[in-house]
């Protein structure tokens, strides 16, 4: 890589197994509290792992798991991460009308700042679900006073994607960026290359051949996700689940940490806040 080397933005969605979005199928709402929660452990690791190598990243954060585990929070912002909403209950913003996602928003940033006693500059939706269909949700995040959000993946896939949005960060409303998770383009195509089942499914050596071309030809910061769930390859086996739900839920659990300890290794990490909103924004996401 010429020049200095480029800082990406490692996130970190916090929920647990059984708040996922395609296993919500198979597990009402209601019997969230009855489940066995393994969120602490995780995170604890996650955390430990990021001190040993000297890195911050942003935690998005359910305000479902912040309210019964207000330790934890504190444990991330003592660790000088940021602290984001990925809203209160794991909804999806296509799944709610406005008013419902502005109720939604609004509950989980006043909770989280006030468990941790710092702003909330940043929201992600649950399964990236800003879309065509609900370009509202940003005038909700602007109201709020959220200052940047990282909602749209600009794939195409069953369960999300808007394959035709901006690749890059761009203000969509006054004072609001979204930033997208990262893809790389390859013919003519964007392809996922930040995080989630495709880094569990796909080689290191894929991944990483991706965001370097990211940094590198693009020269733009990648934004990585995963769960904390991904590095638990002891949580519960959800009975009763179809095959392709089933694969994309389990495939290379007992792999990821290994897989994420490379990646940060591979390359330079820190916080959203600091990556995208110390600086004026460079570009305008027209770039494809």
């Amino acid at each position: 890589m010429s020049g200095r080397p480029i800082t990406n933005a490692l996130t970190i969605d916090v929920e647990d197994y059984f708040q996922v979005s395609a296993l919500a199928p198979y597990i009402p709402r209601d019997q969230w509290d009855q489940r066995e929660c393994r969120i602490e452990r995780n995170i604890e690791q996650i955390l430990l792992m990021l001190d040993q190598e000297q890195i911050k990243a942003t935690f998005f954060t359910l305000g479902w798991i912040a309210e019964r585990y207000p330790l934890l929070i504190r444990r991330i912002v003592d660790g000088g991460h940021e602290l984001a909403s990925h809203g209160y209950g794991h909804q999806r913003a296509s799944d709610l009308n406005e008013a419902d996602f502005s109720a939604d928003v609004v509950l989980a940033k006043k909770l989280l700042e006030d468990l941790s006693g710092h702003e909330v500059k940043g929201y992600r939706a649950p399964s990236f679900s800003i879309g065509h269909g609900n370009l509202w949700a940003f005038d909700c995040l602007e109201r709020a006073g959220y200052r940047y959000s990282s909602s749209i993946y600009p794939i195409r896939h069953d369960h999300y994607g808007m394959p035709d949005a901006p690749r890059f960060a761009h203000q969509v409303r006054v004072g609001l960026l979204e930033l997208p998770v990262t893809t790389a383009r390859v013919f003519e195509r964007n392809w996922p290359a930040s995080g989630g089942g495709y880094f569990r499914l796909l080689p290191y050596a894929c991944s990483r051949w991706l965001l370097r071309k990211v940094n590198e030809l693009d020269r733009q910061p990648v934004i990585f996700y995963f769960h904390p769930w991904e590095i638990d390859a002891g949580q519960p086996r959800i009975a009763g689940i179809d095959a392709k739900t089933r694969f994309r839920h389990y495939v290379n659990l007992h792999r990821t940490e290994e897989k994420l300890r490379r990646l940060i290794g591979d390359f330079k990490w820190g916080r959203v806040d600091e990556v995208f909103l110390a600086t004026p924004l460079a570009g305008t996401g027209a770039k494809q």
